[in-house]
């Protein structure tokens, strides 16, 4: 039987990820990375036949426990860490030792063009280790509405970020998570491969703040940000500087590139369309 440890497990992407695994009656033993088992089992106690296992990101001694016996991976990079040679250089390393065989990492579109995000250093060092991957590169999450942007929305409803008039593709984490059992299960169709995986929607915050508004009483306004002050006032309100530098990137970059590409790949994979943006505002409009 073939063993799957999911890190980030109890996170959206790696929730979604056991969920249809196990929607799926899949036959592979599924583990779950985390760093409190007690807590996780609350969280996942839903899937019955969940193992665990003690897995941090910031604690190689975690790594040789966890990767035993493993024979698939599924790999994220949690938004605060940002440091790929102190904290996945190891972790790939061990992955070596351990002789893991399937890889599946999720990375972000258009991340073989950005060499200063995270993301890009990681596929090389997973290409460069020789362990068989598979990249799945999505493009802009979702739910960064319903965590990373909530407060703003929710307390001075507004979404503040250096982003202009940019577009960005939106996909649902959810459909990440289906896509990601899928290409776990059968690794060997998509081995070695890059996989994009978007929406069927462009759109610029403007517009996004218009559409969470019809679900809304009260109206939500985009306010763009100069990345300096940005940083300043994420810093005053306690986040991470490396995570403010990443929603700097990741939002004043694209400000300077041209519209993502739209893939079909989800509706290739599952037979449907992905998720739109009006479904899931309306799904999620009790959280704004």
């Amino acid at each position: 039987m073939k063993r799957i440890l999911i890190t980030g497990a109890t996170g959206n992407a790696g929730f979604e990820v056991i969920r249809f695994l196990f929607l799926n009656s899949t036959d592979c033993q599924i583990v779950a990375g985390v760093r409190n088992i007690v807590a996780a089992k609350t969280k996942l106690q839903d899937f019955e036949k969940l193992e665990f296992v003690s897995f941090d990101f910031e604690d190689p001694a975690t790594f040789e426990k966890a990767l035993e016996n493993v024979d698939s991976v599924f790999l994220l990079r949690p938004p605060y860490i940002s440091d790929v040679d102190q904290y996945f250089k190891p972790l790939i390393e061990s992955m070596v030792k351990h002789q893991i065989g399937e890889l599946v990492f999720l990375s972000v579109q258009g991340v073989e063009k950005s060499s200063v995000i995270p993301h890009h250093k990681i596929e090389k060092l997973v290409i460069d280790s020789g362990i068989s991957y598979i990249f799945l590169r999505p493009s802009y999450f979702m739910q960064n509405l319903t965590t990373t942007l909530l407060k703003d929305i929710q307390d001075k409803r507004k979404i503040y970020l250096p982003a202009g008039k940019a577009k960005f593709n939106w996909v649902d984490i959810e459909n990440i998570g289906e896509v990601v059992a899928i290409v776990l299960e059968k690794f060997e169709e998509f081995k070695n491969q890059s996989v994009e995986l978007t929406g069927y929607e462009n759109k610029d915050f403007g517009e996004v703040a218009e559409l969470i508004s019809e679900y809304t009483p009260h109206k939500v306004e985009f306010k763009n940000a100069n990345p300096f002050q940005f940083y300043s006032i994420k810093r005053r309100e306690q986040m991470f500087p490396a995570m403010i530098m990443v929603m700097i990137l990741l939002h004043f970059l694209p400000r300077f590139q041209k519209e993502p590409r739209i893939s079909d790949s989800f509706e290739i994979l599952t037979g449907r369309k992905p998720t739109s943006l009006k479904a899931f505002i309306e799904r999620e409009q009790k959280r704004f």
